[in-house]
């Protein structure tokens, strides 16, 4: 039981690289031994000469209340009795020079709220769940919408006085948000225990103690808690590649290099000042995947979006020669973190077979969604960052040059089934200069935001799933400032309210139509229409459902140009039905240029046997779906047959509705007649 000095069969599991729910042993557990009730603390520290408790109790000298070690283990215990939850600890350490330090705690389920360091003793028990419907429906994410809001919770909005919100307040405001723009997943930034508010969560201290910074960990599973309850997938960034070197912290931690490698060509990032964890010692490995699991278990998320997995595979990340050695084998392969990325993915699914595990993996690795019986990485989704790096390149550029890049636009379909895409458009492609998403779009303010519905509706349209940065929703207009509230004042202005419906539209859309989601992963999901029309920087392309009457037809203008009399070939004859249109005034757009449904002529086009003509207003996304052919009635008389027809085609057809919906039209009002144009 958690709590209980460590058993021989955990010493030995923890040795091997296998205990994966060590945090059920090591670190502080409240506990009753000998009828008498207190805390059980126990570390490894293999090097250390002694290891003591040290707290407020005893001045923050351990000397004299010592841990025990347990023999050729390298791991202290001691149960101490009289300790509660609430009290403030390090562990007090001599190292093998003698020289003495505090620690904060690798495995406290609690810190000390910054800029104080200490470890914080922690029950974690009590919460009472309210998501077992949610857990129970979980299934595999392939065939299945997911539309991530990515977000970093210091910042999306802050009190009038600047201060933070709790984990419960924040939840009152988000959950409302996420349902309204039809989100079907948040992914947070890194909520592990960090020092420094600006390193956005990404240099940990901390791995298994959640934030203090937004509250207590019952807090934290009560925002979890309520996500699901209101069908929202969580989604947590996790850091297993790099620690930082805070003096509390990991480095050095028992007067050597214990969680990081001994080489210091191996062990430091100079990039970003940190160190790498050492994936070749298998305690390590236990502490990094039993905290993969703590966050699965303990906190019911449903995937962890894995950081700078490019830096933990190779060697020569970030490093000029003479920076980096190479592997056994003579490559720049860092062979050990591969190892452990597989004995991750591995194990994750063992447990919990459902979970999202995203690779943030910026080169051209093969096989990282690939399963590890077949070498893979074995991650279930990658983010495709040539997609995003080659899109917003595209974007940028000013319309005379779009059409010389139109290689950017038709590129990522010819590796888009290598792997199992998800399609960023994250919070470092809006930082550090690089502007917003608004802020990068040529042209006029009209344009911009014209610009910035097509790219968001070209993300929609791709395959693979989508993941926005919170701000790009309305237009935040300049980059994203890392200590201040996104501007939500900018939602005074009609522009930024439009574009944020068009937004909650846009997802909405992506929540009906099967064929952008369900054979994401599927080459038959996607065909091209047009690829080369790069003169008038126009494509146009086909997705599809498992059911052929799911199929759609995209059509984007990357120009801002009207196109009058545009030609497309379609796959089946019949009439067409524009869903939604990015130039609906509903959206501050200059107006629809399709304001009904469209026949198809029997005019080859595009090695297709019939083809549409419509109009392509500048700047603007286009999607149709073909409307079901009614069914005749076969037992009434011809005559009867034509006399349906005529009162069929008299009915007035419903034009583009506005409002929310945007250009949205009812197929099922369509006219019977079109059975004969088919035949």
């Amino acid at each position: 039981m958690p709590g209980a000095a460590p058993t021989e069969k955990d010493i030995y599991l923890f040795h091997e690289g296998t205990s994966y729910h060590s945090y059920r042993i090591l670190g502080a557990h409240p506990a009753v031994e000998d009828g008498l009730e207190g805390v059980r603390f126990t570390v490894w520290a293999p090097h250390a000469r002694h290891v003591g408790l040290a707290s407020d109790f005893n001045g923050w000298n351990g000397a004299k209340d010592s841990l025990h070690k347990i023999p050729d283990s390298g791991i202290w215990t001691r149960f101490f009795p009289g300790i509660g939850t609430g009290t403030f600890y390090k562990f007090d350490i001599e190292g093998p020079h003698r020289e003495r330090f505090l620690k904060a705690d690798p495995y406290a389920f609690q810190a000390e709220l910054r800029p104080a360091t200490a470890s914080v003793v922690t029950d974690l028990g009590g919460y009472e769940w309210g998501d077992a419907a949610w857990r129970r429906k979980k299934r595999g994410p392939y065939a299945k919408p997911v539309n991530i809001y990515e977000m970093h919770l210091g910042t999306w909005r802050r009190k009038e006085d600047g201060s933070l919100y709790s984990y419960r307040e924040i939840a009152d405001l988000l959950i409302p948000y996420l349902k309204r723009m039809n989100y079907t997943h948040v992914e947070f930034m890194p909520l592990a225990e960090h020092p420094y508010d600006l390193s956005w969560g990404y240099q940990c201290t901390g791995y298994y103690a959640v934030t203090s910074r937004f509250g207590s960990p019952h807090d934290f599973m009560y925002l979890v808690d309520a996500c699901h309850q209101a069908d929202i997938g969580v989604i947590l960034d996790w850091v297993p590649a790099h620690f930082t070197k805070d003096a509390h912290g990991l480095r050095m931690f028992d007067g050597t290099p214990l969680f990081e490698y001994a080489d210091p060509l191996k062990a430091e990032k100079p990039g970003w000042g940190t160190l790498s964890f050492d994936y070749g010692k298998p305690e390590v490995r236990s502490f990094l995947i039993s905290n993969a699991l703590f966050w699965l278990d303990v906190f019911h998320i449903d995937g962890l979006r894995v950081d700078a997995v490019t830096s933990m595979i190779r060697l020569d990340f970030e490093k000029k020669e003479g920076q980096f050695p190479l592997n056994e084998r003579g490559g720049v392969e860092n062979l050990e973190a591969i190892r452990f990325l597989q004995q991750l993915n591995a194990t994750v699914f063992a447990y919990f077979p459902h979970t999202l595990m995203m690779a943030e993996e910026s080169s051209a690795w093969p096989g990282v969604t690939a399963p590890v019986s077949e070498n893979g990485l074995g991650f279930n989704y990658k983010w495709n960052m040539g997609w995003m790096n080659d899109t917003l390149d595209y974007v940028e550029a000013p319309f005379e040059q779009r059409p010389s890049k139109h290689n950017l636009l038709t590129f990522p379909i010819v590796y888009a089934y290598s792997e199992n895409f998800a399609l960023p458009l994250s919070h470092d492609e809006v930082v550090h200069g690089k502007k917003s998403l608004l802020g990068r779009m040529p042209g006029s303010y009209d344009q911009q935001f014209a610009g910035l519905r097509i790219l968001l509706g070209y993300q929609m349209t791709h395959p693979g799933k989508k993941l926005l940065f919170m701000g790009g929703e309305f237009g935040q207009f300049i980059e994203w400032r890392d200590q201040h509230e996104l501007d939500w004042l900018l939602l005074e202005y009609e522009r930024h309210r439009q574009l944020q419906q068009y937004a909650a539209d846009l997802n909405r859309l992506y929540l009906q139509e099967k064929a952008l989601w369900e054979l994401d992963h599927e080459p038959e999901g996607y065909r091209w229409i047009s690829p080369h029309d790069f003169s008038q920087s126009v494509i146009s392309f086909v997705r599809k459902g498992k059911k052929q009457a799911d199929t759609l037809i995209v059509l984007i203008n990357f120009l801002p140009v009207r196109r009058e009399h545009y030609r497309i070939g379609v796959p089946r004859p019949g009439t067409y039905v524009p869903l939604f249109q990015s130039e609906d005034q509903t959206y501050g757009g200059q107006g629809v240029s399709v304001n009904g449904p469209i026949r198809s002529e029997r005019i080859p086009w595009h090695d297709e046997p019939n083809s549409l003509e419509l109009t392509l207003a500048p700047l603007s996304l286009i999607i149709l779906k073909r409307a079901p052919a009614a069914k005749k009635n076969r037992n009434i008389p011809s005559k009867g047959r034509r006399q349906d027809r005529r009162a069929e085609a008299a009915r007035p057809i419903l034009r583009p509705q506005t409002g929310q919906k945007g250009s949205r039209i009812l197929v099922e009002s369509l006219m019977a007649e079109e059975g004969d144009n088919e035949a």
